[in-house]
């Protein structure tokens, strides 16, 4: 790490000639660990985006600003990119079959895994993005990792903001923030926005050029109470309207539709968390928090993408997935305070016991059934878990950490409508899962922390809903994920330059692979998941936060990954025997980039340069079509004086077509029969005027 960070100092020297005058780094606070601590000081690899962050980009959704952690990829198939990968691990879509995500979500502590569509940024404080797996902390929803979306907190001082945006493709964003006392000890927020776009594909058959809009509104309110001097006791109420259309695939991968029944993709969220903080002593504190919330989600699309004027290859089709999700949470935790360490005050201590609800109802209306497909899948999961954190020198401290959680599932459905003599499904799994992690962490100075840890999380298993997979493959079992890391955090030139390297190996042991074919003489597919493969995963991540001086700032953030199936073997369709074994996992990419520099000309004039990049990745595990590797370029003039703030920025200023989600294998063109490849692209040149004013 030292020849790191001196060839660093080295290549960027010229531009810090002015760092005399530079200006110290803001502290970074993790506020999904135990306990809130600087991302400098967490021996683990974090990466934070904060609200300065967020609006730089002007972005809207989550999967805007992925790119500024290393090794963190999203998948699309939808309005938005709501399926994340984390050092080549994670979902890309789901249809009919139930799916335990291996990246969790969390908003204001209420659990959202599986529903990023609400994942909007509106008056987000910051997002932090834990990669590596988070067993004891969150248990089976962070087999890869945990995005933790922590939203502005109520005030003490009356402030607030009004924001309002316009841009091209008929965009245009308004929302504002009040924040302020209610009385001496209660403090209140809410926050409300809407925006809205004619998206960024054109209809030709409809004459439209909105059947890939965006409708998104958000109202977010919040209470602080301090009922006493040892109390804290937060409620948060989310409420998301998405009203998004779906249009996005074509037969020749243009941004131009020749569908006849554009799609939807739309959730309605409400949800509710309660927080409380009881000091019961110098010794022990308690903190609970209760969650609740119910999602209605709708996804349509047109199955063949095209019309009948056109040639339709299989028929007309369209294909709808109605899904209810109802979700309720407990988590109790005690933690040791300033009297309640153990082993001669050498110990802090964190115990807790988590209990998990989930319902998801499903409706499948399409069109080559005579009759709707439904299904109902309840999910209980009870965790305990345990934290010890034991000082053994000065510089010198061990953390470890095992969760125990109890996993069912109950599935049941209805009938195959196509094929009546089929039998519902009637399934259920019960699993005991354990996860945890033992990290050594040293510090070698005050300005540099070396941590090596070993963690294993999980990922519970699952029901195949097909009717004609074999009673052999109608169940799958948990994946694990055993991760090796050697991480050092730096903080030098006086704070200005803050740095954050870490090397990891993972190993997958029997990795859920879902393995999909195309039915033959349609465009629908088999999919079914199975415990097919084993894993290894390995690479480095980079991040640097460097105030060259009172002017300018530069952000780097850099991740290699090198994926392989180490065992991946299957018969498809036709009988064959496929070997996959030493190709790379799917949306992977070997090598991420994203840097940025911001000049300050005054005190009032900023303008931030932004790349991306990444290169290229297999899209599914089931066939070897590939995105091509791309990078993009977004700038951002702002001026602020005083309470005022207006700014232009530029997303994709090249206009790169890049494909967030893809498929092979199959043809959907009845006039082009050697076409087998078809992706769906992401964003366009996007342009932004934008207004702020402060109150």
């Amino acid at each position: 790490m030292k020849k790191t960070s001196a060839a660093l100092l080295a290549l960027l020297t010229p531009l810090a000639t002015h760092a005399a005058d530079a200006v110290n780094l803001g502290t970074q606070t993790v506020t999904a660990d135990f306990r809130n601590t600087d991302v400098q000081q967490l021996p683990e690899a974090v990466t934070v985006v904060d609200r300065e962050q967020i609006e730089a980009r002007s972005a809207e959704h989550l999967e805007q600003i992925l790119s500024f952690a290393p090794n963190v990829n999203f998948s699309s198939g939808s309005s938005r990119g709501r399926y994340y990968q984390i050092r080549g691990i994670g979902e890309r879509s789901q249809f009919i079959d139930p799916v335990n995500p291996s990246v969790g979500l969390l908003i204001d502590g209420i659990d959202m895994t599986g529903l990023g569509a609400a994942a909007t940024l509106f008056d987000v404080q910051q997002v932090e993005i834990l990669r590596g797996p988070q067993g004891t902390r969150f248990g089976a929803n962070a087999l890869a990792g945990m995005i933790n979306i922590t939203t502005a907190a109520p005030s003490t001082e009356t402030e607030g903001y009004v924001r309002g945006k316009l841009g091209n493709y008929n965009s245009y964003g308004l929302g504002g923030a009040l924040s302020g006392s209610l009385s001496h000890n209660l403090q209140g927020r809410i926050a409300v926005q809407g925006f809205q776009s004619d998206g960024y594909m054109d209809n030709a058959f409809l004459n439209r050029d909105d059947t890939q809009n965006i409708d998104e509104q958000l109202v977010r309110a919040k209470l602080a109470w301090q009922p006493d001097a040892l109390t804290d006791i937060g409620l948060t109420y989310l409420y998301a309207n998405i009203n998004n259309g779906y249009d996005a695939f074509t037969v020749d991968n243009s941004r131009t539709s020749l569908a006849d029944e554009p799609g939807k993709d739309t959730q309605e969220t409400h949800a509710l968390a309660l927080n409380l903080q009881r000091r019961l002593n110098n010794a022990v504190t308690l903190e609970t928090t209760v969650t609740g919330s119910r999602n209605d989600a709708l996804y349509s699309y047109d199955d063949d993408w095209v019309n009948p004027g056109y040639g339709e290859l299989w028929g007309a089709g369209f294909d709808e997935y109605q899904r209810e999700f109802r979700r309720h949470s407990l988590d109790v935790r005690l933690l040791s305070g300033t009297d309640g360490r153990l082993f001669n005050n050498s110990t802090d201590w964190a115990v807790g016991a988590y209990l998990l609800q989930r319902e998801e109802d499903l409706q499948r209306n399409y069109s080559w059934d005579p009759a709707p497909y439904l299904s109902d899948l309840n999910t209980d999961s009870v965790s305990v878990y345990a934290e010890l954190k034991t000082q053994f020198s000065a510089t010198t401290r061990v953390i470890y950490g095992i969760r125990a959680e109890q996993w069912q599932n109950d599935f049941t459905d209805n009938a195959n409508a196509l094929n009546p003599a089929d039998n519902n499904i009637a399934e259920n799994t019960d699993e005991t899962l354990y996860g945890g992690k033992l990290v050594l962490e040293h510090q070698l100075h005050t300005d540099h922390l070396l941590y090596g840890s070993v963690a294993r999380g999980y990922k519970a298993g699952g029901i195949n809903t097909d009717p004609d997979i074999s009673a052999a493959r109608r169940t799958f079992d948990a994946e694990y994920n055993n991760t090796a890391e050697l991480g050092l955090k730096s903080s030098l030139q006086d704070d200005r330059l803050q740095t954050r390297l870490a090397l990891f190996y993972i190993q997958r042991k029997d990795q859920q692979v879902k393995s999909s074919y195309p039915i033959p003489n349609s465009s629908n597919f088999m999919d079914y998941l199975a415990n097919a493969a084993e894993g290894r995963n390995y690479g480095l991540e980079l991040e640097s936060n460097w105030q060259l001086s009172n002017r300018l700032h530069w952000e780097l953030s850099y991740g290699y990954l090198n994926t392989e199936f180490v065992d991946y073997r299957y018969t498809n369709e036709d009988g064959d025997l496929v070997d996959k074994t030493g190709r790379s996992q799917a949306h992977a990419p070997e090598h991420s980039l994203a840097t940025a520099i911001t000049w300050n000309f005054t005190s009032a004039l900023a303008l931030r340069v932004e790349t991306e990049a990444k290169s290229g990745f297999y899209f599914s595990d089931s066939h070897d079509e590939k995105s091509s590797g791309y990078a993009l370029w977004h700038a951002r003039l702002r001026y602020q004086r005083s309470a005022y703030e207006i700014a232009l920025s530029g997303r994709n200023l090249a206009d790169r077509n890049v494909a967030t989600r893809g498929f092979g294998g199959f043809n959907n063109d009845s006039k082009n029969p050697a076409s087998s490849r078809y992706v769906q692209l992401g964003e366009p040149r996007l342009i932004m005027l934008e207004g702020k004013y402060s109150f």
